[in-house]
């Protein structure tokens, strides 16, 4: 098929705009809808090509459409607009503009990283059908009031809509603000070999329950886990700060992984949205240098060795928290390590990546570790975020821990 051609031909009057919001590309319908020529457009920033009517005080086209856009780019995800009175400006007229009316919608094409490459602005002009008479040929007093209403709603619309994404975002900050208190891990300052990142997710509702720990034990063994909850939002954020608590409790009290697991696979059955949460929790001795594992239903960690040769830890994988009917022992698994390898804890968040498999996602990982054997963690940790795309988040949370050995 002639995409191309399709694009020129299609009825509905289109744009194309890179994530500077320069117009990139534009149909034959826009161009109709609109009166300019591919020269008048092309190249040209969106609001240079058609700024504000500075005659109309009310005039708020140019600052919804804008909003609209910059949503786009931040959520990746598809923003449909209400009514919009945006007048445009009438070529060869300098300072004259016409009124017209435009039912939007902004949608991201989305570059191989996952960051927004191009915006596809479709808008369907309803102009005629603002200004039409209807079938009983109203008076110009009747057809007044008709648009006036029309655009009341349009305006109410849009207002509602800006409050509801407010709401949002305050939920969202709310959110952050839980994660981030209840992340804290005070045994991290004697471990200058472990490096932790959490980057939430970039959509405005997707703040998840993915998050981190490290514990000092006896003996010179410390623990690590990570873990996420199911859902997203506030009470996402609050099953995360409970499930961690009780994990990070559980490892102090009872010093084995995998009944650690048990204790808080227990404690999630009375946690409301807490089942079906997963966890991987593991403990290093250096006396012995071994690492002892047990995993809930979640990634394998993977164990890095400075060649570059990387081996997953997989071998004492159970189901989520919660998710089977009866309690059962959790299993429990050993390996062996030497010093300067480097242990690495991560959430899906890192590695998925919509319509892949998830081997894939983790085979991804383990070519990009073999690359980066000897780098110390806080070097690695970076280098892993920015070579997956991520360094400025994901449509879901990350979490990751990053242990040189």
């Amino acid at each position: 098929m002639d995409y191309a051609a399709l694009f020129a031909a299609t009825p509905s009057p289109y744009l194309v705009l890179g994530s500077d919001l320069v117009i990139v590309e534009v149909n034959q319908a826009y161009l109709a809808a609109t009166n300019r020529t591919r020269e008048d457009l092309i190249g040209r920033h969106i609001f240079d090509a058609f700024p504000s009517n500075p005659d109309d005080p009310e005039a708020d086209g140019v600052q919804n459409l804008n909003a609209s856009l910059h949503r786009v780019l931040i959520s990746r995800e598809p923003d449909t607009m209400a009514l919009q009175k945006y007048d445009i400006p009438v070529m060869g007229r300098p300072g004259a503009f016409e009124e017209r009316w435009w039912s939007p919608i902004n949608t991201p094409l989305l570059a191989p990283d996952g960051t927004v490459q191009w915006i596809i602005h479709r808008v369907e002009d309803v102009t005629a059908f603002i200004r039409a008479h209807s079938p009983d040929r109203r008076t110009s007093v009747e057809r007044e009031a008709l648009e006036a209403e029309l655009y009341a709603r349009a305006r109410e619309l849009q207002r509602v809509n800006e409050e509801l994404r407010l709401a949002n975002k305050r939920e969202r900050q709310v959110a952050l603000t839980l994660q981030e208190a209840m992340l804290q891990s005070p045994d991290l300052r004697h471990h200058t070999d472990v490096a932790v990142r959490y980057l939430p997710a970039t959509g405005p509702l997707n703040v998840g329950g993915d998050w981190y720990d490290v514990v000092d034990l006896s003996d010179g063994c410390f623990a690590a886990a990570v873990g996420d909850v199911v859902g997203h939002g506030l009470e996402a954020a609050a099953v995360m700060g409970m499930l961690r608590s009780a994990l990070s409790a559980a490892i102090r009290a009872v010093e084995r992984p995998a009944q650690a697991l048990e204790v808080v696979g227990l404690y999630s059955r009375s946690v409301d949205e807490a089942l079906n949460s997963t966890a991987v929790k593991v403990m290093v001795d250096p006396r012995s240098n071994l690492i002892t594992y047990s995993n809930a239903g979640h990634l394998p960690p993977v164990l890095l060795r400075p060649n570059g040769e990387c081996e997953l830890l997989n071998q004492a994988v159970d189901p989520p928290l919660g998710a089977l009917p009866l309690h059962v022992p959790r299993s429990q698994a050993g390996h062996a390590y030497a010093p300067g390898d480097t242990l690495v804890l991560y959430s899906d968040g890192l590695i998925e990546r919509r319509g892949e498999d998830i081997d894939v996602g983790i085979e991804r990982l383990i070519t990009l570790l073999g690359r980066h054997g000897t780098d110390a963690p806080e070097r690695l940790a970076d280098a892993v975020l920015a070579e997956l795309g991520v360094e400025g988040g994901a449509p879901d949370d990350i979490a990751l821990v990053i242990i040189r050995l």
